[in-house]
């Protein structure tokens, strides 16, 4: 998938959010549901204006983002090598938040008879996964991966901590998906117990092997 491509399938997305909450403007509550604790029980809102524009707002700058950082980073020839699997991350994480606020939306329009951390890991899960395989096909670079002092020092610390990494990740995503099924509090330990510790893993995966590398 071409940036181009990328860029507009994420705006004509954007735009349908944007669009979505200006038709169901006069149908939302004045204070709408923003937060839910893991017990999948309302515990934050916001004035509607926020609740309508926010996220479709906040995505936009993230979409920003990944277009324009790539341009700048002195390694750009190496994701060049990873392009299209970083584009369809972009795709999956301008859908998941969209998605998500697609749910708030449902959420403050009466239709509440779901567990948002249900409706949300499948698709966190599948994100992971996704996230997986491209950390499997990056390349050494300053804001995309797996970005410890060590595999920013080596391209083979890097190759190999992402090789382990993108099996971890693709691991956590399943185990998100599990947790779709129960929601509540056994959808959280499945979901960020092993992110978190995948994630301290990799720090000190990367530190060791960059150890190694250079005593040799």
């Amino acid at each position: 998938m071409s940036t181009k491509t990328t860029t507009i399938i994420a705006l004509i997305l954007i735009s349908l959010a944007l669009l979505t909450g200006a038709v169901l403007w006069n149908q939302l509550p004045d204070q709408m549901a923003s937060h839910w604790n893991v017990n999948d029980e309302v515990d934050g809102t916001m004035p509607k204006f926020w609740g309508v524009f926010l996220m479709p707002l906040i995505t936009l700058g993230m979409l920003a983002l990944f277009i324009v950082l790539p341009g700048v980073d002195p390694l750009k020839a190496n994701i060049a090598q990873f392009r299209e699997s970083f584009n369809l991350f972009i795709v999956l994480i301008v859908a998941f938040m969209l998605y998500v606020h697609g749910l708030t939306l449902a959420w403050s329009l009466g239709f509440s008879n779901f567990k948002m951390s249900a409706a949300m890991l499948p698709f966190m899960g599948l994100l992971f996964i996704a996230i997986g395989f491209m950390l499997r096909k990056a390349k050494r670079n300053f804001f995309i991966g797996i970005r410890t002092p060590w595999t920013l020092s080596s391209d083979s610390v890097w190759d190999k901590t992402h090789q382990i990494g993108s099996i971890l990740f693709m691991a956590s995503g399943a185990l998100a998906i599990i947790g779709g099924f129960f929601g509540g509090m056994t959808a959280f330990w499945l979901m960020f117990v092993p992110l978190i510790g995948s994630s301290l893993f990799l720090v000190i995966y990367s530190y060791v092997l960059y150890r190694g590398e250079t005593k040799s």
